[in-house]
C-alpha cells in the first residue's frame, strides 16, 4: 500500500513540476537547443560562447540569472609542450605544483602579443599571466564589476566568465577516465568531455600568496555533457534540492552563503555515477529526491564534498565548518524530518496537491503552457534587449550560413531566433577587448 501510494505522490508530483516549474523533457530540450543555436551564432574566430549555469543545462529557475562563459581563442594553454606554434597565440604552460587540487598556475611559454605584456606577473625568474590584471582590465574597459571570476553587467542579471581553453584531458582529473565502470556516465559521452578538455577561469585560491596568479579548472562543458545525459526524473531531483536550497536553506541568515548550486551539482553526479539509470524513474521521485536530500546532509555532517573530476579538491574545505556547519546541518535535519513534503516550505511547490494531478497532463495544454514559457523566456528577454550595433539582417545574412539544413527543426529553430539579437551588448564590448588586446 505504501510503495503504491509513493508511486501515485510522485507521478503527481512529476506533472506538477512539468508542467509548472520545469517543463517537460521536450520543453528542456529545445531550451538547450536553442542556447545551442545562440552560442553558435555569436561565437567568432577569436571568440566561442557558452551559455553555462542553470539556464545552459535546460533549467530557467526563478530568480536565477545568465551565466556566460567567454573562451579567448587567442590564448591556448598547453600541459605539455606544443611543437608547432601559431604566431598569433599566447601559449600558456600549466603548472600544478604547490597548488591546491582544482587550480593551477599559467606560465607564459611563448608570447608573439606584445599587448598582453601588461597581464603578466614575475615568479622566480618565470612569467605568469595574472587572473587578477585581466579582469581588472577587463572591468574597466567594458563597464561592468568583477564578481568573484566574472564580470557582472551593472543589474546583475548577466555573469560573464572570461575563460582559457586547455583542448587536452589534464592528468589532474585523468582517473576519472576509468573510475566508473558503470553505465553512467556511458562511454561514448566520456569520450566527448574527454575530446572537449578543459577551461580555465580568472579567480585563485582565497588567502593563497599567489592567488593573483592562480587560475580555476573548469569542467563547465565536460557538466553540460554529463547533465544533458539526466533522464528528466533526475532533472526534476536537481530541481527540487535547487528550489529547496534557495527558497528554503539560503533564507536562514546563518546559512545564506553555506551552499551553493554547484555542490548540488555534484552530489548528483556522484549518485548518479553509483545508480543505475533505471532507479530514476517518473513514479520513484520522492524516493530519489530523499536519497539526494540524505547525500546533501551525509556530505555536510561529515563536511566532505568531493570535486567530481578531481576529488583531492575538497570543496567544503574551509567553507563548511564549525558553528556555521553545525546550523547547517541543525536545519538540514529539520527539513528531512518533513521527508519529500519539506519542499513545501517553497511558494512554488506550497500549492501542489496530489489530488489535483493524478491524471496526464493533456499534449495540447502543455503544449500551450511551454509555447508560454519560450515566448516569456530569459533568451528571449536578453536577446530582445542585446545591441550589437549591427543592422538586423546583416546578422541573419551573416549566420544563415551556420544553418544546418538537414536538421529541419533546428533550421526551423534558427529562422525564429535569427529575427532578434541574441546576447546582450556587454557580452560583445568585452569580446571586442579580447580581440584587440
Amino acid at each position: 500500500m505504501a510503495d503504491t501510494e509513493t508511486k501515485t505522490i510522485s507521478l503527481a508530483l512529476y506533472r506538477y513540476m512539468c508542467q509548472n516549474i520545469v517543463g517537460s523533457e521536450n520543453h528542456v530540450k529545445n531550451l538547450r537547443l536553442m542556447n545551442t543555436v545562440r552560442d553558435n551564432m555569436t561565437s567568432e574566430t577569436f571568440i566561442t560562447i557558452i551559455t553555462s549555469g542553470s539556464f545552459g543545462e535546460g533549467l530557467e529557475m526563478r530568480g536565477s540569472d545568465l551565466d556566460v562563459m567567454c573562451v579567448n581563442n587567442t590564448i591556448e594553454v598547453y600541459e605539455n609542450v606544443q611543437t608547432s606554434l601559431n604566431s598569433n597565440v599566447l601559449y600558456l604552460s600549466l603548472e600544478t605544483d604547490d597548488v591546491k587540487a582544482g587550480f593551477a598556475q599559467l606560465q607564459v611559454k611563448k608570447n608573439n602579443r606584445q599587448s598582453l605584456v601588461k597581464y603578466f606577473e614575475e615568479h622566480n625568474g618565470k612569467h605568469y599571466f595574472s587572473n587578477t590584471l585581466y579582469k581588472q582590465a577587463l572591468e574597466r574597459i567594458s563597464n561592468s564589476v568583477i564578481h568573484g571570476p566574472c564580470l557582472s553587467d551593472k543589474d546583475g542579471t548577466c555573469d560573464y566568465a572570461i575563460c582559457l581553453h586547455c583542448t587536452s584531458w589534464i592528468s589532474q582529473a585523468s582517473q576519472w577516465i576509468t573510475r566508473s565502470n558503470n553505465s553512467w556516465p556511458s562511454y561514448k559521452v566520456k569520450q566527448s568531455v574527454i575530446k572537449h578538455g578543459v577551461l580555465f577561469v580568472p579567480v585563485g585560491v582565497k588567502g593563497s600568496p599567489k592567488e593573483n596568479i592562480e587560475w580555476r579548472i573548469s569542467f563547465s562543458v565536460g557538466e553540460k555533457f554529463l547533465i544533458n545525459t539526466f533522464t528528466h526524473t533526475q532533472l526534476l531531483c536537481y530541481a527540487l534540492l535547487k528550489i529547496l536550497l534557495k527558497d528554503v536553506i539560503s533564507t536562514y541568515t546563518e546559512c545564506e552563503d553555506l551552499l551553493c548550486s554547484y555542490f548540488l551539482k555534484t552530489i548528483m553526479f556522484w549518485i548518479s555515477e553509483e545508480l543505475p539509470q533505471s532507479i530514476w524513474k517518473p513514479e520513484t521521485l520522492t524516493h530519489c529526491f530523499m536519497r539526494c536530500l540524505r547525500r546533501l546532509i551525509y556530505s555536510v555532517d561529515y563536511s566532505v564534498c568531493l570535486h567530481y573530476f578531481i576529488p583531492e579538491n575538497n570543496l567544503f574545505e574551509n567553507k563548511i565548518e564549525g558553528r556555521a556547519r553545525r546550523i547547517l546541518l541543525d536545519k538540514l535535519y529539520k527539513l528531512h524530518s518533513y521527508g519529500w513534503r519539506c519542499v513545501f516550505f517553497s511558494d512554488q511547490l506550497s500549492n501542489f496537491r496530489v489530488s489535483m494531478w493524478m491524471n496526464p497532463i493533456e499534449p495540447r495544454t502543455l503544449h500551450t503552457i511551454e509555447l508560454a514559457k519560450i515566448v516569456n523566456s530569459k533568451l528571449l528577454y536578453w536577446a530582445s534587449n542585446a545591441s550589437f550595433g549591427f543592422e538586423e539582417d546583416t546578422i541573419i545574412k551573416k549566420n544563415i550560413q551556420k544553418r544546418n539544413t538537414s536538421d529541419s527543426f533546428l533550421s526551423s529553430i534558427f529562422t525564429k531566433i535569427l529575427v532578434y539579437i541574441l546576447l546582450v551588448s556587454d557580452v560583445w564590448t568585452i569580446c571586442a577587448v579580447c580581440s584587440t588586446e
